[in-house]
């Protein structure tokens, strides 16, 4: 694992930053314009001083002033999903859909038991690993030879393997970060506590006004599992056990989701109360039975959309981790996904490619993979290191709770054509689902050629039923 800080790294960059922090720190008590305040605080000790104060008085946002990029080389698919789950992080990630993956190697941890101690029989647990590893990356390398699509072949890649990130974000999510990482229940994967610690050197030279705040996370009781008394309750329960859903399932949704959106406009757009937005929506009825749709069409090819916030939707979804980050990555939705640690390995997505001439190589690879991750449980390697036995179409249930703008935006790029074709189906059943309980604004929900009847893919467009294909200078 290599972490490196991309800019904004000299010591004249560093302080700049810390001067732009501090005077953020004291803007709201200080006399004269922002310019006047950033102007007087050139002196690095007294910003330094300034800025751990307003930190430590709890006030971290004045950290959002400040930010980092930093290059994360070889690191795995778990340290991927976890840093694209904190919402104010930006990242830009090497596709599996389009690289052949046999070659970029795999990470290998040190298997503990289950009190973090190295296990005597360590290396020869390694040398077993490596070996299996190296057979799944061969057997990928071999369908990808058979000219199977490279983003189906993925499936069967383990979760060992090596991923290259660009991570930016503000420090203060940093911080957050990294106080997960260090002392959160991901701390435990050994690869996961390993980049909290890199990340915290470069806080420490980059950053240093953060110190002492990560310094006082480690004593508080906000990282320990305070639901870990529902698993022996759980265990015991004759709740019937998790399986894997079989479709996109709508848990909850805004009643009169349609009608809401429409009120809501009236009140933003006239100050109306409700009552009176009722009223006058009833008046308008009275003239033009078409009026609803009309405000809706308004709203939905509005660049704004905040109206569509005041609709909201809860989805159950049976997702693969080859494309969880596909929906990860929409940061405007409350996503709820399952530990690493308690994923059932029978459960896994089968690629339609896959299998019409591989169905039963695929079924054993999984079959294999149950069984060699059995073989380091009755080793007594910790469940933190079986991790890497995950494979990317294994699968599990997750939940989310988004507005309909951000399912509208997720729908213009995952309802598409080109979109991967597992998240597309997932998508369309959300937006069929949404469609259902809220036709009016479910006019705007699909792909941009659906909706809006063009494409925004150029010479990439896959030509669908002869719509306008808009150059990427005509795009707007």
């Amino acid at each position: 694992m290599k972490v490196v800080m991309l800019g904004n790294d000299t010591k004249e960059e560093i302080e700049k930053r810390l001067q732009i922090v501090a005077s953020a720190g004291i803007l709201s008590r200080a006399d004269g314009t922002v310019t006047k305040v950033i102007d007087s605080h050139t002196n690095y000790e007294t910003n330094l001083k300034i800025a751990k104060n307003v930190v430590g008085y709890g006030h971290k946002s004045i950290a959002e002033h400040d930010y980092l990029v930093f290059a994360l080389e070889n690191v795995t698919p778990i340290i991927e999903q976890i840093i694209i789950g904190y919402r104010l992080t930006s990242f830009t990630i090497k596709s599996r859909r389009n690289v052949d993956f046999r070659s970029v190697g795999f990470y290998v941890p040190d298997f503990k038991d289950k009190n973090g101690n190295t296990l005597e029989n360590n290396l020869e647990l390694q040398e077993a690993y490596r070996e299996y590893m190296q057979s799944l990356f061969n057997r990928y390398g071999d369908l990808v030879d058979e000219s199977l699509p490279v983003e189906d072949c993925r499936y069967i890649l383990p979760y060992s393997y090596y991923s290259n990130i660009i991570m930016g974000c503000d420090a203060n999510e940093l911080s957050n970060m990294v106080s997960d990482m260090l002392y959160g229940k991901i701390s435990k994967i050994t690869e996961v506590k390993e980049l909290g610690e890199k990340l915290y050197e470069a806080i420490k030279e980059y950053a240093p006004y953060l110190v002492p705040f990560i310094e006082k996370e480690e004593t508080k009781s906000i990282y320990e599992d305070h639901l870990a008394f529902l698993d022996e309750k759980f265990a015991k329960a004759d709740t019937p056990k998790a399986r894997l859903l079989d479709k996109v399932y709508m848990v909850d949704y805004t009643k009169d989701a349609d009608l809401k959106v429409l009120i809501s406009t009236l009140m933003g757009r006239f100050q109306l109360t409700y009552e009176g937005a009722t009223a006058f929506l009833n008046e308008l009825l009275q003239s033009n039975d078409n009026v609803k749709r009309e405000i809706m069409q308004g709203v939905i090819h509005n660049k704004q959309q905040r109206e569509l916030e005041q609709a909201i939707y809860t989805f159950q979804i049976p997702i693969s981790l080859a494309v969880l980050t596909h929906i990860t990555r929409h940061r405007m939705h409350s996503l709820i996904i399952p530990d690493f640690t308690t994923f059932d390995l029978k459960n896994y997505v089968v690629p339609e490619s896959v299998a019409e001439n591989h169905k039963v190589e695929y079924d054993d690879i999984y079959r294999e993979n149950l069984e060699m991750k059995k073989r380091f449980v009755e080793a007594g390697v910790r469940k933190e290191d079986l991790v890497y036995f995950l494979l990317s179409g294994n699968a599990c249930n997750i939940t989310t709770t988004m507005n309909a703008r951000t399912l509208e935006w997720i729908s213009r790029m995952r309802c598409c054509n080109k979109a991967q074709w597992e998240i597309r189906e997932l998508v369309n059943q959300m937006v069929s689902h949404a469609k259902g309980v809220s036709p009016l604004i479910g006019e705007g929900l699909g792909a941009t050629c659906n909706v809006f009847g063009y494409c925004p893919e150029g010479k990439d467009s896959c030509k669908n039923r002869g719509v306008v294909i808009k150059p990427k200078k005509d795009r707007s």
